[in-house]
């Protein structure tokens, strides 16, 4: 971990960005939810420094209150970076309420997160624009992200980057230490990452890196989690009959 050139890995992230953007938006808008954690903020801080201020559209998206809004408010602020405020209470309370069971506390964690991604979709259609994934390594590895909430989007600079290295090319980008080092968490249980996991990203990290791990308990739950939830990041299964289809030639 003590390799990473977080320069030269950011400069790289830069060019990719407006690579994907040449050859599947040219002259798009990149759309960034914003929830106020380092994640967002660096992708929407990448996203600047690649295509401009002008062309990244910030969407802050709370269910009712939200008490770090202000944060989504700095991170906004320092970009310079056009935004909507949408608020998804309606939205989230409407389904609900139409529910005609209990929902369980996943059913109650992971809508919102799937009405956010809804909602960044309805803006980047109606503003030219690509969605941006805020995702880590660190979180995929263990699977903490929403199937179909912020575990998708249209492009991702930061799904093979962990949360130190994330936090390196924050520090990089000039962003608040406030936005950087803020503690990781859903804003959906009132909990941090790391209390809900069980283990810290800096072990996470280093595991993921090295292999190497201290606490065979830690390891094992590490272990367990990438397993169970590796179908996240893999595309749907499809059930392929033998049946031909003609080769089309371009």
């Amino acid at each position: 971990m003590n390799m990473f050139n977080a320069e030269k890995i950011k400069n790289e992230c830069v060019q990719w960005i407006r690579d994907f953007f040449e050859e599947n938006g040219k002259g798009c808008n990149a759309v960034v939810g914003i929830s106020g954690g380092k994640d967002s903020s660096i992708v929407a801080a990448l996203c600047v420094e690649a295509l401009g201020k002008d062309r990244v559209i910030g969407v802050l998206m709370p269910n009712g209150e939200q008490a770090d809004i202000d944060k989504a408010q700095l991170l906004v602020d320092t970009l310079g970076i056009k935004h909507y405020i949408i608020n998804i209470k309606d939205a989230y309370e409407g389904v609900i309420r139409q529910l005609p069971f209990e929902p369980t506390a996943q059913t109650v964690q992971n809508l919102p997160p799937r009405i956010r991604m809804a909602t960044l979709y309805a803006v980047s259609q109606s503003h030219n624009g690509r969605v941006a994934n805020t995702c880590n390594l660190s979180e995929d590895w263990v699977g903490y992200s929403t199937r179909y909430g912020d575990s998708v989007g249209d492009f991702s600079p930061c799904s093979f980057l962990t949360v130190d290295e994330m936090k390196q090319i924050g520090r990089l980008l000039g962003l608040p230490a406030e936005l950087v080092d803020k503690a990781p968490s859903d804003g959906l249980c009132g909990k941090t990452d790391e209390d809900n996991l069980g283990f810290t990203y800096a072990a996470l990290d280093r595991y993921i890196r090295t292999g190497e791990i201290d606490d065979p308990a830690i390891k094992e739950k590490i272990d367990y989690k990438h397993r169970i939830n590796l179908f996240k990041l893999q595309l749907m299964p499809a059930f392929k009959p033998d049946i031909p289809i003609a080769e089309i030639h371009q």
